[in-house]
C-alpha cells in the first residue's frame, strides 16, 4: 500500500483501540501505553490460531531500552523504581522479524540484535507466536540473526546460544566483515563460531541480500563509537512495507547521509532515541555520548514523519519519553511520532 493511502492517524487510533476493546465507552480518549502502542505502529494482534494461518511478515519489538536496560544497575531514580514495580518492564532494544511464505506454512523467526535480555525476549516471542516455543525447545529458535555492532546491548545475548545455555543448532549471522572478524577472533564468541553455532555470513554494506521469499535486508554504515566493530543500521524489505532499524548513531550531522532522505525512503523507521535532553546524564559530558537528541530528530524529520512512521527506540533510563503518560511522550504522539513498546507489531 502506498504511504499516501495510509489512514489518518487519529481515525486509525480510534478504530484500532475500539476493536481492541481499549475504549471503554464511545468517544473515550486513549492514553498512556495504549495510545503510544497504536500511534507508534503497533497493531491489534489476531488470535494465536488466526496468526498461524495468516501469510504475512511483521516486526515484533522485543525491547526498547538502551544497552543498560530499564532499570539500569545502580539507578534508584523514581523512573527506575517505577520500572522495577511494573509487570511489563522495558527490555534492551531488539526486534524479531516473523515471516510466513504461504498460508498455513510454519513461520520463520529472525532476531535483530542479541541483547542481554534475550531469555525474556524469547518468552515474549513465544507468547506472541506459539510455534516459536517448539522451535526454541528444539534448539533452533532463529532462522537468522542480524547484528548492528559490538556494544553490550546488541550482541551479549549471543552467549545464551552457547553450550552453557541453549546450545543452538547452526544459525546464520548477518553482519559486516569487521563484526564477523571480531566474533571469530575473541572468546567466548569464537567458541560459538568454532562449534558451528554461529554461521557468520558477512554482508557488504549497501548490498541487498535475499533472506527468504518474504524478506530482504541490507545494511548501512553509520558513525558511532567503533572500538570493536563498525556500526550499521538495517533496512528490511517485506512483501508490502520496508523498515529502517537504526538504534545507535552519533549526531546526525556526522553521517555522510541526510537522515531525512534515508527515512523518507522507507515506510517505518525505528531510530536512536537514547536521550531527550543533554541534562539527563549529570557528571558526564554529552560530547562523550553524542547520540542525537529526540527534539533535534523530531525537527529534522517533521515533514518526513507525515508519510513515514517514525518511532524512537533505545531509550536511556534517564529519558522522560519512557513514561507514556509524560508530557514528552504525549507531545511526540501529537506530532505524529512514537516511542517503541515491547510487544508492538509492525506489519512489513
Amino acid at each position: 500500500m502506498e504511504k499516501d493511502q495510509l489512514l489518518d492517524r487519529r481515525a486509525f487510533l480510534g478504530a484500532a483501540l475500539a476493536s481492541a476493546g481499549v475504549l471503554s465507552m464511545a468517544g473515550a480518549a486513549p492514553s498512556g501505553r495504549a495510545a503510544a502502542a497504536v500511534l507508534s505502529g503497533a497493531r491489534v494482534p489476531p488470535r494465536a490460531d488466526a496468526r498461524r494461518r495468516e501469510p504475512r511478515a511483521y516486526a515484533l519489538v522485543l525491547g526498547s531500552a538502551q544497552d543498560g536496560g530499564m532499570p539500569q544497575a545502580g539507578c534508584f531514580s523514581e523512573a527506575c523504581d517505577r520500572a522495577r514495580a511494573t509487570e511489563t518492564p522495558r527490555m534492551v532494544a531488539s526486534l524479531s522479524l516473523v515471516t510466513r511464505l504461504e498460508a498455513g506454512a510454519s513461520p520463520r523467526f529472525y532476531l535483530v540484535d542479541a541483547s542481554p535480555d534475550l531469555p525474556r525476549q524469547m518468552d515474549l516471542l513465544a507468547r506472541q507466536e506459539p510455534p516459536f516455543q517448539a522451535r526454541a525447545e528444539a534448539r533452533r529458535p532463529f532462522d537468522g540473526i542480524f547484528l548492528t555492532h559490538a556494544h553490550m546491548g546488541h550482541y551479549l545475548g549471543l552467549a545464551h546460544l552457547g553450550r552453557e545455555a541453549l546450545a543452538t543448532a547452526p544459525t546464520p549471522v548477518h553482519c559486516t566483515e569487521r563484526m564477523a572478524a571480531f566474533l571469530a577472533a575473541h572468546a567466548p564468541w569464537s567458541l560459538l563460531v568454532d562449534e558451528g553455532r554461529l554461521d557468520l555470513r558477512p554482508l557488504e554494506p549497501g548490498r541487498l541480500r535475499r533472506i527468504d521469499d518474504a524478506l530482504s535486508a541490507r545494511c548501512l554504515v553509520v558513525p558511532h563509537r567503533d572500538e570493536f566493530s563498525d556500526t550499521v543500521a538495517w533496512v528490511f524489505e517485506g512483501p508490502g512495507r520496508s523498515l529502517l532499524y537504526l538504534p545507535d548513531i552519533d549526531r546526525w550531522s556526522r553521517w555522510d547521509r541526510d537522515v531525512a532522505d534515508v527515512v523518507s525512503a522507507v515506510d517505518v523507521a525505528l531510530l536512536d532515541g537514547t536521550f531527550h535532553s543533554a541534562e539527563e546524564v549529570p557528571g558526564r559530558a554529552i560530547e562523550d555520548i553524542p547520540h542525537p537528541l529526540i527534539p533535534d530528530s523530531r525537527e529534522r524529520l517533521r515533514q518526513v514523519a507525515r508519510r513515514t512512521q517514525v518511532i524512537f527506540t533505545h531509550l536511556n533510563n534517564s529519558n522522560p519519553a519512557l513514561d507514556p503518560d509524560g508530557p514528552e511522550a504525549v507531545s511526540l504522539r501529537a506530532a505524529g511520532f512514537g516511542v517503541a513498546l515491547e510487544g508492538m507489531e509492525i506489519p512489513l
